[in-house]
């Protein structure tokens, strides 16, 4: 018995490493920005297309939210320049790569 194979699609799924070293206690609430509710995986509602043009951004204060829409709650007056999530003065992290597996640690 031949098979033939007439057509196939392939799936892939991909992740934004967020530094949450346990994958199985991260439920869909944990991996969404703190600002516009998206998750990581997706792009912020300024952007079409997930990925390298919607990056992450870290805060010292280990919270991570999508750039763009970082940057458009810092430009408001209301904002004091504070983390919206604790209200901690923001500073960006220093990302770090991790030599051992190649992926960005905090």
């Amino acid at each position: 018995m031949k098979v033939h194979v007439k057509h196939w699609s392939a799936v892939a799924q991909w992740r934004w490493n967020t530094g949450n070293n346990n994958d199985a206690a991260a439920d869909d609430e944990g991996d969404v920005c703190g600002i516009c509710r998206i998750p990581y995986e997706g792009c912020c509602p300024a952007c079409k297309m997930p990925g390298d043009d919607c990056p992450l951004i870290w805060g010292q204060c280990s919270h991570v939210f999508h750039m763009h829409c970082l940057l458009k709650w810092l430009g408001t007056p209301a904002s004091k320049q504070q983390c919206p999530m604790d209200r901690r003065p923001w500073v960006t992290a220093e990302r770090k790569v991790n030599n051992n597996v190649g992926n960005a640690a905090c």
